[in-house]
Parts: C-alpha cells; sequence; structure tokens
C-alpha cells in the first residue's frame, strides 16, 4: 500500500476508500484516479501509472467487484507505520519512515524530480491552494543542478 501510495499520490485515508469507480479512463484514454480527497473534498486526477496498477490487479481477485467495495487491503494506518517502522529497522534505514511519506515521494521524485510542474502536481495531490504543495516540494538539489545546467552554461 506504500508502493501503491509513492504511484499515485494518495493520502493513506484515501488509499483505503479507493474504489472500483474511482477508476475512469481519462482524456487521453489510459486509466486515471478521479476521486474526492477525503481530507479536502478536492478532486484529485491522477493518471494511474504502471507500478500502480500492477498492484492493484495483484490484488484484483481478492476484492469484490460491487461498485462501492474497496480495491486494496489497507490495514490501519497506526499498524502500516509500525510495520514501516520494522521493515526500517531491519533495513537500517535512518529515516522515519511513514505512510505519509509516501505521498511526499510521489510530490517529490516521481512528478517534480521528472519535470512535472508544481502547478500540475498540486491538481495530482488535490490540493487547495499551491502553497501546501510547495511545503511537499522544497528544492531538491537534483532540480537545482537540473534547472541551473544551461544557465551555467551561458555564464561559462
Amino acid at each position: 500500500m506504500f508502493l501503491f501510495s509513492c504511484y499515485s499520490g494518495l493520502a493513506y485515508i484515501d488509499v483505503r476508500n479507493l474504489r472500483k469507480q474511482d477508476l475512469v479512463i481519462g482524456p487521453d484514454g489510459t486509466e486515471w484516479i478521479l476521486s474526492r480527497r477525503t481530507k479536502t473534498r478536492t478532486l484529485a486526477k491522477i493518471p494511474l501509472l504502471a507500478p500502480a496498477k500492477r498492484i492493484l490487479d495483484q490484488y484484483a481477485d481478492q476484492v469484490s467487484l460491487e461498485n462501492n467495495a474497496r480495491l486494496l487491503p489497507v490495514l490501519s494506518n497506526q499498524k502500516m507505520n509500525a510495520y514501516l517502522k520494522e521493515i526500517a529497522d531491519l533495513c537500517s534505514i535512518s529515516t522515519n519512515l511513514t505512510f505519509h511519506l509516501a505521498r511526499h515521494t510521489f510530490a517529490t521524485t516521481v512528478t517534480l524530480s521528472n519535470g512535472v510542474p508544481i502547478e500540475t502536481v498540486s491538481k495530482m495531490l488535490g490540493h487547495k491552494d499551491i502553497r501546501t504543495t510547495q511545503l511537499y516540494a522544497k528544492v531538491i538539489g537534483k532540480m537545482i543542478i537540473d534547472d541551473m545546467a544551461e544557465v551555467k552554461l551561458l555564464y561559462k
């Protein structure tokens, strides 16, 4: 579920509440997640990336086909975070792994670091105000390097 969130940007509660009816065919003819965020009630529009789709497919035979049935078997947030802490300990990861870190990963590593504009990321995350997205997207060192590469060439 953590990895699904890394590739979808959905918050814990939105992953837990994800239903079949939230998967739609988008304007580009591919599958999208189109759902209202539980926290803000804003509409999140997210193209379904292949890794997230594979995770949904992995659990497809374990969930009900009813439209209102949840698509993923999500544990409580407390239990999920306890397992993430255990995984971090076993792997000697010093970062405090929490489920919410997956949403940050989507915002920074999956989207912003790959050139997706912050306005687009903000819409996918379902933020009401771009300033909220800017908190997620504190400037990443790699982005500074990439963004300034051409400028550096001009001033050699």
